[in-house]
């Protein structure tokens, strides 16, 4: 007697797709953040202190 395994749950189509436009929304902030000049001057001095 061979029983059916249970196919695998997987998240609905809009779940995916929202976590994949999120995930790229954060992704262009973050890059817009390196565009600064401002933002790389305090990030390297942050760095820098850590020495």
């Amino acid at each position: 007697m061979d029983t059916p395994s249970p196919t695998p749950r997987t998240a609905p189509r809009w779940r995916r797709w929202l976590g994949a436009a999120a995930a790229l929304l954060v992704l262009l902030l973050v890059l817009q953040l390196y565009r600064d000049p401002e933002f790389m001057r305090m990030l390297a001095d942050q760095v820098w202190a850590c020495f």
